[in-house]
Parts: structure tokens; C-alpha cells; sequence
């Protein structure tokens, strides 16, 4: 038998089992005999671990494989979510320790008190209206912010986002540059100098004098008293002019020669009205590159760019209109004129400029969207801003604190509320217009006459009965509204029936309202006090109010003799008055054309009359597409369809509503006064 010794080292050594062990189990070896977490099967077992290593006690009971393994690192806890106030408080102390918020007991001694003046003009403009955001103000910008981004950064001001969105667009002699934004860039591509622009003292002075009693009583965009003195300055001295304010004069210089005549501009500039149109253009169209006008957050920039596209929405493609009128609905609401200014907190007399502004911009987004067939895109429940108030522009001015006192009966303001009175009507109402077949079509028609009359009867209260017709503005107001209402009621009661059969009564009850509309344009153009604003006279014609006279005289034996004579009387004033339909190529004025030279064949005067000039030009131009078409050459005198009503609807037969590509001013009262789709 062996000895002890040598039994003891011959005999075999278990191997204890491999086990899972985490660094956890080297680093706790080393200066522990513990682990400080349980090991797994405790865990699933839920029995109290001794942590022992290599294996603890319970799984050596159990002849379990002991297997340590770390635990998921805790989430971190969800810090206290502040309530408004705490954080009203917090970033009131983060303001204060970094020298951006005084308090009245504890204003730093070197703070002066224009430091304190500038301060307080940065400030932020909350609303107590819920959903309502803020307005960041300062150094005559302003900023619309509605986004919880921007909320959220309490700390942010005026003056800070102003810097940052600062771009410095001047490009070094012999290196071409191009504007940051797109527009703009697309427009002139570089920015320079346009002090050669400028017109003398003189004939600015005579541009100014133009635009306020030519364009300002149907536009009211501008506070002519505080805009009269930066004219005159900056006539002066045109290289000192901002850039905002270089902006707005040009606007000023072409809008005042858009609304003169040629032979007044040559007579008083010595040059025609489209050279001086052309170079203004330019000038303009630079002056927005020069100011950065997408990103501007400055009021004369959006003023002169609303007055701009009112003076262009006749002159320009309508596709290209609508993205223009697009951007200033963007500006606009980058600036917060979406939002009604007393709910912002704003003064007095910013409130007022503010609301003429934004109202004045309405009606152009719905022109654009109907001339360019897209529709309205500003729902009425997007905005909130208020009408502005009956005063005259003596009334109120920049500083003023207390709330002006509306004035009672006719003002200033007469022509513009007149307008919005109807665009509020249909905005907040509920009038609603639809497209059916190629044309426009009321609902709810005798509802809609009701209402007619009732908003009628509000501005005759409220502004006709107090007008002057002694006063251009307030006899060119009358013949508006009275002209626009009876169109509605002709729309309502023609589109209603444009797929019945209309018999002779009904018929003649329509054109007696349609022939009431072609006198209140007869009449206007004729006034010769009325003669500084046929430039608005002219954009608001209504086109299918003379189609259907047309093609009611198409119908033979319709109208006696005596109403025959006196109804071509008035189609060729209609003619007289707007050579455009003679002058240009476009497909409305063709249709017109078309028309007109259908009811003459089959119904013309009744007296011996030579053939009018406009007849004689109708004949040639149509001979010469008729030639081009033999098979169609018979269409003019065909009895068939005397209202050329096509299967669609449309009221010009083989030429579709769409076809007719509304470029130019059809429907612009329809789009000024009866604004929302």
C-alpha cells in the first residue's frame, strides 16, 4: 500500500464545470468574495442569492450552473416637467444673469436709458388668445412666430434673428455673385447701386401728387402723411435712401405712371408710359433683390411688393401672378399679418397700417388663384385679422397710444371698406362657388339673393348714404358696389338655370340686371372726374355679364326694335371703352369676338346704320382664322345653339371654359369683391 503522501498526489482531481462569468466576476475575485448582483437562476427562482462566487449556495444546493451576469443600466429618470410659469421664471433668471432683463429694483447702474428704450422695443408681444403666437418687434421689423421651436426659446429677440438672417449681397469688383434666395436671384441675379434710377426732385414730386389722387383713395395701403416726408427726403438724397425705402418708392414711381395716360406722362415727364413703366419695373425689381425681400421682415417692403402686384395682376402671366401673390401671403405671415394686431399687443397706429395691408392682399391671392385656375389656398379660418376702421389717415399716426375713434359715415377709408364689407360677407358667410362643368355655379342661389340684400342694406348704412357724388371716390364707390351686387344676383339666377331651358321672361328679367352692370360701366368711363381711376374701372369689367347680352341678342326676335337699337348702343360703348378686346390676342377677347359677331348676324339694328368699325374689325380678323378652318367657316351663322351652351355648360359653345385661359381681367370683380372659393 502506498503511503499518504504519495495517494494523496496520485489521486484524480475533479474538474469543477465551466461557468459563465462576467468581468464583473474577475474584478469582484480580485478584491472580494462576492458579486454585487444575484445570478441569474436566483433570479428566475426569485430565492435570496449569497452572491458567493464561484457559485452561491443555491445553486450549489440545487446543482445549478451559477451564472452571473450584469443588469441593464436603469433609464434615467424623467427630469420635473415645467409648468408655463416655472419656466417664465427660469428664463427670466437666465435673461436677467446675462445682462438681457432688468428688473425695476435691480437695473444695473451703467444701463442708460436709451439701452433701456432699445430693450424694451426688442420685446416680444405675447397673445392671450389661445393658439395665438408671438410677435418679435424691433427697430420698425417684425416676426410672426408660431412655431414650438421658436416658442420654446424664450430667450430669443429681434435683433437676434435679425442677425442672423443678415446677408451680405454686394459681390466684389470682377466677381459675379448670385442672391441667396432663388426669386430673387432669378430675377436680376446680382445686387447694385440704383441711385441713377431715381427721378429728379421735381418729377418725383409730380409721381407723388399722382399716386395720391390717382391710386392711394382705392388702395390705402400707405399713411400718406408720414409717406410724404420720406418722399421729399429721399428725392432729396436718393444715396442715402434705406433699402426698404427705396423699395417702396419705386413701387410709388410705378404705380403713379401705370395710372396715367400716355399723352399725361409725355406732357409732364417727357418720355411715354412704357418707357417710364419699363425703367420703374426695373428699378423695383432690383430694389427687391437689393432689400432681400424673401427674407425681409420689414412692413414698406411687403407695402411695395402688395402694391406692385396690384398694378401688374392685368400685365403678367397669371401662372407666374399666382406664385408672386403666393410669396406675399408668405410674407405676410412671416410678419404676422395673418394675426390681428390688437391680440399681439401691438400700438395703435401699427394696428391699423397692419389691417389695410393684410385686407388689401386678400383679394389679390383670390385673384390669382381664379385667373390662374388653382383656386384659394388661405382658408378664411387661417386668419384672424380684423377690418380696418372708418378713419381718415389725419387720425391716427406712429407713437400715438390711445385707440383711434372710429369716424361716422364717409371717410378716406370709404372705397377700401366698402370692398372688404363685401369680401367679409363671403369670407365669413359662407358663400360658397363651385366649378361644374366649365362653369361657375352659386349654390344655394335665393339664400344667397337674401344675403345680397342684407349686406347691401349694411354699406348703404354704414357708407352710401353719406356719400358726395360731387367726390370721384365716393360716386366711383356707388357705381361699384351697385354694379357688383347686381352681378351677383345675374350669377346666381344664370348659373342656376344654365342647364334648363330659360324661357323669354326669365330671360329678360336677366338682362335687365346684366344691362344695369354694362350702364354702371358706361357711366363710369364716361364721368370725367372719374377719368385718374379708369386703371381700376378697366380691371373690373365683367366679361360673362356681356356674354350673355350677346347671346341674348343671338336669339331673333327677342328684343323688340326699339330695345335691338338701344341694346347694340350699348355693346358699342362696351367696345369703345375697352379696345383691348380688338387690340389683343387672347382666347377670352377672341371668344368675345366670336360672340358679338354671331348676334349681329342673326339680329343686327333694326335702322340703317353703316356696319360699326368694331363690327368691320371682328369680320376681318375671324375671316382670316375661318379661312384657315373651311369646315367650320358656317359656325357664325348656324341657328343651332343660339346660346352656344356646349354639352359642358360653357357659355362659348366649342371653346371650354378652360380653353379660355383667364389671363388677363375677367372675373377681377368677381376676385375684389366676391373673393372666397
Amino acid at each position: 500500500m502506498a503511503p499518504p503522501d504519495v495517494a494523496r498526489q496520485t489521486r484524480p482531481v475533479t474538474i469543477a464545470p465551466a461557468t459563465h462569468r462576467s468581468p464583473w466576476a474577475d474584478h469582484a475575485s480580485d478584491s472580494n468574495s462576492t458579486m454585487p448582483y444575484t445570478c441569474q437562476p436566483c433570479v428566475r427562482r426569485k430565492v435570496k442569492c449569497d452572491k458567493a462566487l464561484p457559485a452561491c449556495s443555491s445553486c450549489s444546493k440545487g446543482k445549478l450552473e451559477c451564472i452571473y451576469q450584469a443588469p441593464l443600466p436603469r433609464s434615467r429618470k424623467r427630469k420635473h416637467s415645467e409648468d408655463v410659469h416655472e419656466r417664465l421664471v427660469r428664463y427670466e433668471r437666465m435673461l436677467c444673469a446675462n445682462g438681457l432683463l432688468s428688473t425695476v429694483d435691480n437695473m444695473p447702474s451703467k444701463e442708460t436709458p436709451q439701452t433701456a428704450q432699445e430693450r424694451a422695443s426688442a420685446c416680444v408681444n405675447e397673445s392671450d388668445t389661445p393658439g395665438v403666437g408671438k410677435l418679435l418687434a424691433a427697430d420698425g421689423k417684425s416676426r410672426y412666430i408660431d412655431s414650438t421651436l421658436w416658442l420654446d426659446a424664450g430667450g430669443v429677440n429681434m435683433r437676434e434673428m435679425s442677425e442672423d438672417e443678415e446677408v451680405d449681397h454686394s459681390a466684389p469688383a470682377g466677381i459675379s455673385s448670385v442672391p441667396m434666395d432663388p426669386v430673387s436671384g432669378a430675377m436680376l441675379e446680382i445686387s447694385h447701386s440704383l441711385v441713377d434710377y431715381h427721378p429728379s426732385y421735381r418729377d418725383a414730386m409730380k409721381q407723388w401728387d399722382a399716386y395720391v389722387q390717382n391710386v392711394e383713395p382705392l388702395c390705402k395701403i400707405l399713411h400718406v402723411p408720414t409717406t410724404a416726408e420720406m418722399v421729399n427726403t429721399l428725392s432729396q438724397q436718393p444715396n442715402m435712401a434705406s433699402k426698404a425705402n427705396e423699395c417702396l418708392v419705386f413701387s410709388i414711381y410705378y404705380f403713379a405712371v401705370y395710372s396715367m395716360t400716355d399723352e399725361d406722362c409725355v406732357c409732364e415727364f417727357g418720355q411715354s408710359q412704357i418707357a417710364l413703366m419699363g425703367k420703374y419695373q426695373y428699378a423695383f425689381r432690383q430694389a427687391l433683390v437689393n432689400v432681400s425681400w424673401l427674407r425681409t421682415t420689414e412692413i414698406p417692403v411687403l407695402q411695395a411688393y402688395v402694391l406692385f402686384l396690384i398694378a401688374m395682376r392685368t400685365q403678367i402671366d397669371p401662372h407666374t401672378f399666382w406664385i408672386w401673390t403666393g410669396v406675399a401671403i408668405r410674407i405676410a405671415q412671416r410678419m404676422g399679418l395673418h394675426r390681428d394686431g390688437e391680440g399681439l399687443g401691438l400700438p395703435p397706429f401699427e394696428i391699423q397700417m397692419r389691417r389695410r395691408l393684410w385686407w388689401q392682399l386678400l383679394p389679390l391671392e383670390s385673384y390669382a388663384g381664379q385667373v390662374s385656375g388653382t383656386g384659394i389656398s388661405l382658408p378664411p379660418n387661417s386668419w384672424d385679422t380684423k377690418q380696418p376702421l372708418n378713419l381718415d389717415d389725419e387720425q391716427i399716426y406712429p407713437g400715438m397710444t390711445d385707440q383711434p375713434e372710429e369716424q361716422k359715415g364717409a371717410s378716406q377709408m370709404i372705397y377700401c371698406l366698402a370692398k372688404t364689407e363685401l369680401s367679409n360677407f363671403y369670407t365669413r358667410m359662407g358663400v360658397k362657388i363651385k366649378d361644374i362643368g366649365g362653369a361657375i355655379q352659386f349654390r344655394d342661389s335665393i339664400d344667397l339673393e337674401k344675403r345680397i340684400d342684407e349686406v347691401e342694406r349694411s354699406i348703404e348704412t354704414k357708407y352710401l348714404r353719406h356719400c358726395d357724388i360731387v367726390n370721384p371716390v365716393h360716386l366711383l364707390t356707388l357705381g361699384i358696389v351697385r354694379s357688383a351686387a347686381n352681378a351677383v344676383r345675374l350669377r346666381s339666377r344664370m348659373w342656376r338655370q344654365i342647364n334648363q331651358s330659360i324661357d323669354d321672361t326669365e330671360r329678360r328679367m336677366l338682362c335687365v340686371l346684366a344691362q344695369k352692370v354694362l350702364d354702371t360701366d358706361t357711366a363710369l368711363y364716361s364721368n370725367p372726374h372719374l377719368r385718374k381711376f379708369q386703371w381700376q374701372i378697366k380691371t373690373f369689367f365683367i366679361w360673362d355679364v356681356l356674354i350673355f347680352v350677346l347671346n341674348s341678342l343671338a336669339k331673333t326676335g327677342f328684343f323688340p326694335p326699339t330695345e335691338l337699337n338701344s341694346t347694340w348702343k350699348k355693346i358699342a360703348d362696351v367696345y369703345i371703352n375697352h379696345p383691348e378686346i380688338l387690340q389683343a390676342k387672347r382666347a377670352l377677347y377672341t371668344a368675345v369676338g366670336k360672340v358679338t359677331l354671331k348676334a349681329w348676324i342673326a339680329n343686327p339694328p333694326g335702322n340703317s346704320i353703316p356696319e360699326p368699325a368694331f363690327i368691320t374689325t371682328l369680320r376681318s380678323q375671324h375671316e382670316v382664322k375661318f379661312a384657315e378652318r373651311p369646315e367650320k367657316a358656317d359656325d357664325i351663322g348656324s341657328d343651332e345653339s343660339t346660346d352656344w351652351v356646349s354639352p359642358s355648360g360653357a357659355l362659348f359653345g366649342d371653346l371650354s371654359w378652360g380653353d379660355l385661359n383667364l389671363d388677363s381681367n375677367y372675373i377681377l370683380g368677381t376676385a375684389d369683391w366676391l373673393l372666397w372659393d
